[in-house]
């Protein structure tokens, strides 16, 4: 198969089948992804920082790099409208036909059922990333040894308060790389 259409249709499926946003389709990014060769797990770690650190939303950041890197501009372009085009029909539908049934009980059954289901799949995201961030190489005790693996926990539970203390998000990113690549020369990661 052509590999900008093998983009296209596989971005196109994430793009169908996954609800409540970026973090809710990072599993199926990273499982199709990494099928296709396209990325390793480690990759896709340092892809989605950097998805996270730029304007726009995940899943379109993502899929324009992973086509970038996959099949230039044009692979570019065909992911990007691959995980585009299902929410863009889908919400042109449903916008149709809202006002007649947004207070159908089937309706608020779906919309009811949906809701743990992306906590759960913005939870194993969360998990899996966390694994390969801090455990790149499994869970092993040489691991809490290793300066990268404090360092990363440390720039985690430093993100995680200045979050809760209401600190902007853009800053917490600029901290955190600063640390990051002032340790990174320092420990020589």
């Amino acid at each position: 198969m052509n590999k900008n259409l093998d983009l296209f249709l596989t971005f196109m499926k994430i793009g169908a089948f996954t609800f409540g946003g970026g973090y809710a389709m990072l599993p199926l990014i990273q499982s199709e992804v990494e099928h296709h060769g396209w990325l390793t797990q480690a990759e896709v770690v340092d892809f989605i920082a950097v998805s996270e650190s730029t304007p726009g939303p995940l899943a379109i950041n993502m899929a324009t790099f992973v086509g970038i890197r996959t099949g230039g501009v044009f692979g570019a372009v065909c992911a990007t409208l691959g995980v585009v085009l299902p929410s863009f029909a889908i919400i042109l539908i449903v916008a149709k036909f809202y006002e007649k049934f947004h207070k159908s009980r089937a309706v608020d059954g779906v919309m009811y059922g949906l809701r743990p289901a992306v906590i759960g799949l913005s939870g194993a995201a969360f998990l899996s990333v966390g694994m390969t961030v801090f455990f790149p190489n499994g869970l092993k005790n040489s691991v809490f040894s290793g300066a990268g693996f404090w360092l990363s926990l440390g720039i985690f539970a430093l993100g995680a308060v200045l979050a809760f203390k209401k600190l902007h998000p853009i800053a917490i990113i600029g901290v955190s790389a600063v640390i990051g690549i002032i340790a990174g020369y320092a420990l020589g990661l």
